[in-house]
């Protein structure tokens, strides 16, 4: 099957040029749960052709409602596994690496962002996502980042903006918070997916089907869904498609 045929429908929105651009693009995506499983597929069957995936993460029973990569037939495996499985048989042409690690401060050098084009953060984790965020900032790569898709249920209301700029959400706030107290704050701006929306956990949190036996101690288990997961994620990878278009298009611009 041709690579041609594959996006023949998004040649045809886009162009050619935008699509070669597409192609040439080296993505990084750190976690791949309930908003990076879906960014990765999105970003797939949009013709990105070098995808690195980061998660140290198992598939989990309560992962089922709302991740790509938990099904019945997949708990115990590790994510990034399971998603290049799934995103190979979507495109087999395409370069897909699966990094079943954490990010944090004494890993990161090993993960080498200067080399990619763009970086998308998706994960949970308070410090590890400041750590990658203040890091990222200073690559020559676009970053674009997720806040917080927990106690959500109103697709609707998801946005983006500046990181400065995001209101409404808890994690951003804590994020800017614990980063002032660091006194270091972002090289440079970068956009956001987040909602205003608030809601509260109405069900038993000491269920046992909501542990999730991720590689890190979340304080407090919130209750999500996938029509808010998958939105933030697809609008993740809808970021970084519009972007290589846009810088496309630019670059096809005469000189004055």
């Amino acid at each position: 099957m041709e690579q041609n045929e594959l996006f023949a429908r998004t040649e045809l929105l886009i162009g050619r040029d935008a699509m070669k651009a597409i192609a040439s693009k080296r993505v990084i995506l750190f976690g791949v749960g309930g908003v990076g499983s879906w960014c990765a597929e999105g970003l797939i069957r949009s013709g990105i052709m070098q995808l690195t995936l980061v998660d140290s993460d198992r598939v989990a029973v309560a992962n089922i409602n709302r991740q790509l990569p938990a099904t019945t037939k997949t708990v115990g495996e590790l994510k990034v596994e399971v998603l290049k499985r799934r995103l190979e048989e979507i495109n087999p042409q395409a370069e897909i690496t699966a990094i079943p690690e954490i990010y944090s401060a004494e890993s990161a050098d090993s993960f080498q962002l200067e080399k990619y084009d763009y970086i998308i953060d998706a994960i949970d984790s308070l410090s590890h996502k400041v750590h990658l965020l203040l890091t990222a900032s200073r690559t020559g790569a676009t970053l674009f980042s997720s806040m917080g898709a927990a106690l959500k249920i109103d697709p609707q209301q998801i946005r983006v903006t500046e990181f400065r700029k995001v209101r409404g959400c808890k994690l951003a706030a804590a994020l800017r918070q614990r980063m002032r107290k660091g006194e270091e704050m972002p090289y440079k701006p970068f956009l956001c997916v987040y909602s205003e929306e608030l809601l509260e956990n109405r069900g038993n949190e000491a269920l046992p089907q909501a542990d999730e036996q991720g590689s890190f101690r979340k304080a407090q288990t919130n209750g999500t869904m996938v029509q808010v997961t998958a939105v933030f994620g697809f609008t993740l990878s809808g970021l970084v498609v519009q972007d290589i278009c846009n810088k496309a298009l630019k670059s096809d611009l005469p000189t004055q």
